[in-house]
Formats: C-alpha cells, structure tokens, sequence
C-alpha cells in the first residue's frame, strides 16, 4: 500500500508536468485535445520513470532494458489516455480537461499495475 501511495505522488509530480503541456497548448496554441494531452503524455512519461526508478521501486536493474519496459507501459497507457480523450473530448464533448482526468485514472491502474509487476519486477522494493 505505501508502494501505492508513493507511486500516486510520483503521479502527481508526472501530472503536473502533462497538465501543463496539455493546457498550454490547447490554450495557448489551439493545439487539439488528443495532441496536447499526447505531447503532456511524454513530459510526464519521463518524470514519473526518474521518480519511479529510483524512489518508488528503488531499482538497481540497468537502464536500458528497463527503460525499454517502461516506455512499453507507457505507449500502452498512451494509446489508452488518447482513446479516452478522444471519446470522452470528441464524441461525448466534455471538456478537455475532464476528459484528462478521467483518462488519468484509467492510465493510472493500468501504470501502477504493468511496472510493478513487469518493468520493476525483481527490483529491491518490486
């Protein structure tokens, strides 16, 4: 449960760099939903695998091939986010930023639940 719970901190800092991507985009730039969240996506993608790596699941397994796993994860949880985003934004037209929220959560079980048991399996606290 603690591992949980620093993992959804962990989030948190990833959230706020993929938030503000996905607003200063789509405010500033008038860059569509789907695309701002994806280009937040990968800000946040790199925050949360540092914090990840060594905060969380306190890693001692070699970059690269954990690197490798995690961007799976990730590419994963980014199709998911934009087929959320783009469901909820485009057909169901609530707002973006709902929109992200509710794709958050779904990327969120679907993250925590791939790189504990995969991507950091075998890691000190994996």
């Amino acid at each position: 449960m603690l591992q949980f719970l620093l993992f959804a901190l962990v989030g948190c800092a990833a959230a706020v760099g993929h938030y503000g991507v996905l607003i200063l985009l789509s405010e500033a730039f008038a860059v569509a939903p789907v695309a701002a969240s994806a280009a937040g996506f990968v800000v946040g993608g790199v925050i949360s695998y540092v914090l990840n790596y060594g905060h969380v699941f306190h890693s001692d397994q070699k970059h690269l091939p954990t690197a490798g796993k995690f961007v799976a994860v990730a590419l994963t949880g980014l199709a998911f986010n934009s087929v959320v985003m783009w469901v909820l934004a485009h057909e169901a037209g609530l707002h973006y930023l709902l929109s992200q929220v509710a794709a958050t959560l779904i990327v969120m079980v679907w993250s925590y639940t791939a790189n504990r048991y995969w991507t950091f399996a075998g890691s000190a606290a994996g």
